[in-house]
């Protein structure tokens, strides 16, 4: 039982039976279980405070302990009446909020070596059980306070995700490096024309020069190594090597011929 030593050595003083030992190991599973103590007596005081300590004159009674208890989120207010019943030691608890009250009823020598009062290491037996009665007597059936949650306002400040939106002096995430290809727009884009003459890999169509069998729109492939009827024999051409066709490709497929366009810089129209 953590914490119940120093308060045993605070309390030592003023225990002089069994029962004072014993008040003090309930008073301690009160406090373990997010109460704390404001005074002794069914009235509140002047200056009354939360305090793990026994408050003074808590022993004064012999016959009923009388002392008032606060949850940590100042939602339930206890009233301990612990009555002394020759050897026994009846609790009563009353949460005067919801007006719920719980009991149990003890025996002291199950719990306290009356001759060992003055030493804390000797005094106690059986914590663990009682520990569990008063948990599931007191505790258990006028419920547990819960501390009050923490906000933190500036969280979503900190989100990254956020920040990236709002800050505009963040620099973008960095990709990682390696080979990737250029995302090049659409051909079919109206804004697409010019975009073959500045890919120095000419992987894209939409140049200058408008071509009917490089307009971007779906077109059987052509394979000249399969050959050109009327043109080229099978074979002439080796699979994957780079050709430009000389001339139209099938009957009635017309197309810019570069030997028809004049010198750059010659603008001579009777030419």
């Amino acid at each position: 039982m953590a914490g119940l030593e120093p308060l045993y050595a605070w309390a030592l003083p003023a225990v002089s039976r069994p029962q004072d030992a014993l008040l003090c190991a309930v008073h301690w599973e009160l406090v373990r279980h997010g109460y704390r103590c404001l005074g002794a007596g069914d009235q509140p005081g002047p200056d009354e405070r939360k305090s793990e300590l026994l408050p003074a004159g808590w022993e004064a009674n012999k016959e009923v302990y009388t002392l008032r208890y606060k949850s940590l989120d100042d939602a339930r207010e206890l009233l301990l009446k612990a009555i002394t019943v020759e050897d026994s030691m009846i609790l009563n608890v009353m949460d005067r909020s919801s007006q719920k009250v719980a009991d149990v009823t003890l025996t002291v020598a199950d719990y306290i070596h009356p001759e060992h009062l003055d030493d804390f290491h000797k005094v106690y037996r059986n914590t663990e059980e009682l520990r569990t009665r008063i948990a599931s007597g007191i505790i258990a059936p006028l419920g547990a306070p819960s501390e009050k949650a923490k906000k933190e306002p500036e969280a979503e400040r900190k989100d990254p995700d956020l920040l990236q939106d709002s800050d505009p002096l963040r620099l973008p995430p960095r990709q990682p490096a390696g080979p990737r290809a250029p995302t090049w727009p659409s051909p079919l884009s109206p804004f697409a024309v010019g975009g073959e003459d500045l890919d120095p890999f000419g992987g894209r169509s939409g140049g200058m020069i408008v071509d009917p069998l490089h307009s971007g729109f779906p077109r059987p492939g052509i394979d000249p190594s399969s050959g050109i009827p009327g043109r080229l024999p099978r074979g002439a051409v080796p699979p994957g090597a780079r050709f430009d066709p000389f001339g139209p490709l099938g009957a009635g497929r017309s197309g810019p011929d570069p030997d028809h366009l004049p010198p750059p810089g010659y603008d001579d129209m009777f030419m």
